[in-house]
């Protein structure tokens, strides 16, 4: 099934159902902006909402008919109220952690990065390792990895170990590598990569599985120390307007840290989780997990097919252009991977896949085939699966409908095209940007485009996303040549990817997406009216108000 007919359908049931008779007053009613359901139709005055469910959405007059004593009302004042935004891919956990340890995001030079790990380094005593993440390499003056010596010079009596913001490589000093015996007879493993100098010598840099090396510097978690970046996370993501969040390889640590949160009450945000593979045979056993407050569910299994683009990880099916001697990482096999993914199939387990590059993409799309077409939908437990393709970055042309044929999610995010423009035609040379990033194609094609930040990767703004969708430019107005400008979507489907198409991969549909009555009342309130304003506009707009199943779990102080 073709997904937009779908869609159609179940927006047609919207505007033409009546409401059923109201009896009680509402809890909240919102007005005075412009409301953009997601939905056909015109633009209605007020929303009302009850028991944290929409009971109302058109006329104001009809509207104030519903206020009781204990109705609060909510004038936006201009304000614009949408369905809740929803983040289809992002690391909770690491969006924490992030702001929690050595948050390198923004460095703007490796020069300005070594000066905060100088700082750190001071503060820290000797011996304590030092962990870090947020820095991209690719704009930078240096033009260049870091390396261990770059480390080394700024901080020499502590282990450093600096996390791309990709997660996909890292940066370790001598002191780091010293401490986990990698020297340069050190065998990378599997899908990993070690990088050398002209010596032979480490350069500092491992690359997907290499960093697994490393590993055992890591902080022990507890379960105290996950519960609390849990909640720095939620409290990012609840003051930037998000209403939900895909929780993308959770661990099982993780999962249950928030599964404590649900029941305390200290979960404000819907959270949708994929744990990671070793998993999939709890969850198998234990099938779907779904809390009493209905904001938490496990469902997913979130597996590698490669790398990322940006530290040449992303399998391709001919050589980087800027490095001939790669064409990317594969972080599967196919006798391994198809068994567990049959047994999913059958017991209702969503699958969702990373991959980037072409030939990481081609390869799981030829893999999800070959297990749907041998699990008859009889023998499947969900007939639907709605698998998932992590990323879909770079596609061949000829893929492209694949996904909607196949009944596969495209989970993409905007912002990466924005952030990739500044290399990734290095990387694959002007003929593979044809079908980088295609989102307008994917769409037009009939398959779900679930859209997300990949946070900590990214920023994890929803602005910034939504603008990313629309003006395929990076902040700075920049797109360059052969970009593919004719890939940008317009408004309403950059609204679908960040609101409905979220709700239908993670099987919500019938409940979020859209503003009509009968859905839960999940709701975000920006600055900026996205369907009108000047897209150069839209990232500096902000958030005013996040409410999940009616309840304002976020309100800017100043509105």
């Amino acid at each position: 099934m073709r997904f937009p007919a779908a869609l159609c359908a179940l927006c047609l049931a919207f505007s033409c159902a009546s409401a059923p008779p109201l009896e009680a007053p509402a809890d909240l009613v919102l007005y005075g902006g412009a409301i953009r359901t997601g939905a056909p139709g015109d633009p209605p005055e007020a929303v009302a909402v009850r028991d944290g469910a929409i009971v109302h959405v058109g006329a104001l007059a009809e509207a104030r008919a519903l206020v009781g004593e204990e109705t609060q009302l909510i004038d936006l004042r201009g304000a614009s109220l949408f369905p809740g935004f929803v983040d289809a891919h992002a690391h909770l956990l690491g969006i924490g952690q992030r702001e929690l340890t050595l948050n390198l995001e923004g460095s703007e030079s490796l020069a300005a990065m070594l000066v905060r790990v100088r700082a750190r380094a001071a503060a820290q005593a000797p011996g304590d390792v030092i962990w870090g993440r947020g820095w991209i390499e690719t704009h930078w003056p240096e033009a260049r990895f870091p390396t261990r010596a770059d480390l080394d010079a700024v901080a020499p009596d502590n282990p450093v170990l600096l996390v791309r913001a990709d997660g996909h490589a890292l940066v370790a000093n001598s002191a780091a590598l010293a401490r986990a015996n990698i020297t340069a007879q050190t065998a990378a493993p599997e899908g990993g990569d070690i990088l050398h100098d002209a010596s032979g010598e480490p350069t500092g840099m491992l690359i997907d599985a290499a960093m697994d090396l490393v590993a055992p510097l890591a902080p022990r978690e507890t379960p105290e120390e996950i519960e609390r970046a849990l909640k720095v996370g939620l409290d990012v993501y609840r003051a930037r307007g998000w209403t939900a969040i895909h929780n993308m390889s959770v661990s099982w640590a993780e999962a249950e840290a928030l599964e404590r949160l649900d029941a305390r009450g200290e979960l404000p945000l819907r959270v949708y989780n994929a744990v990671t593979p070793e998993n999939l045979e709890r969850l198998l056993a234990e099938g779907v997990r779904l809390s009493a407050s209905g904001r938490l569910e496990t469902r997913a299994v979130k597996f590698y097919m490669d790398g990322a683009l940006g530290s040449r990880g992303a399998a391709l099916f001919a050589p980087y252009a800027d490095a001939p001697e790669t064409s990317g990482l594969l972080q599967m096999n196919r006798e391994a991977a198809l068994p567990l993914w049959e047994r999913a199939l059958r017991n209702g387990v969503q699958i969702a896949t990373h991959a980037i590059g072409d030939r990481g993409n081609a390869m799981v799309l030829d893999w999800y085939a070959a297990v749907l077409a041998a699990v008859p939908e009889a023998e499947r437990r969900v007939r639907d699966p709605r698998w998932r393709i992590e990323h879909a970055q770079i596609v061949r042309p000829a893929d492209i409908a694949r996904f909607a044929d196949l009944g596969v999610i495209a989970s993409m995010q905007p912002s990466h095209a924005i952030s990739d423009l500044h290399f990734a035609p290095a990387r694959l040379g002007d003929a593979r940007l044809d079908g980088a990033y295609a989102w307008r194609r994917i769409a037009q094609s009939g398959a779900a485009l679930a859209a997300g930040s990949d946070a900590p990767v990214e920023k994890g703004d929803p602005l910034i996303e939504f603008y990313a969708a629309i003006a395929r430019r990076d902040l700075d107005g920049f797109q360059g040549a052969n970009w593919h400008a004719e890939d940008a979507v317009d408004r309403a489907t950059a609204l679908r990817m960040l609101t409905y198409w979220p709700a239908y991969a993670a099987f919500a549909e019938s409940e979020r997406g859209v503003i009509a009555e009968g859905m839960r009342a999940d709701l975000s309130v920006f600055s900026i009216d996205l369907m009108t304003a000047a897209p150069a506009d839209i990232p500096a707009a902000r958030a005013l108000a996040t409410i999940v199943d009616g309840d304002i779990v976020y309100r800017a102080a100043d509105w």
